[in-house]
């Protein structure tokens, strides 16, 4: 089955830089898409940004480009979230997932996920 396991969260101060780690095993897909998401208590969960691995191209939130990048190493399984300039209002847990098909974006049904990995921020 397609397992999801994200790593790389932890405690940062406001400016700093983080970079999570999604591995997606199992998967059979020649392409599929692959999220990130952000789950704050009391609100939905938020995409922050999603990768296609057909062509490469990124979708993210308005609230983090220019400041969040995913990346593929190795055009393999393992994918990455850079984050830069962090603010507090960047806290909250963030999680990994994949979907198969053409659509990839933030407003994508993913199907695979992961169980989070936490993110503080502090000012």
């Amino acid at each position: 089955q397609v397992e999801v396991v994200e790593s790389g969260g932890g405690s940062v101060q406001a400016g700093g830089s983080l970079r999570l780690s999604c591995t997606v095993s199992g998967i059979t897909y020649s392409c599929y898409c692959m999220g990130w998401f952000r789950q704050r208590p009391h609100e939905e969960r938020e995409a922050i940004g999603t990768f296609n691995t057909c062509d490469g191209s990124t979708d993210y939130a308005r609230s983090v480009k220019g400041r969040f990048t995913i990346s593929q190493d190795n055009g393999g399984t393992m994918f990455h979230l850079q984050m830069n300039g962090l603010r507090p209002e960047d806290s909250g847990s963030y999680v990994c997932a994949a979907k198969a098909g053409a659509y990839c974006h933030t407003r994508a049904v993913f199907r695979f996920w992961g169980q989070g990995t936490q993110v503080a921020v502090s000012s």
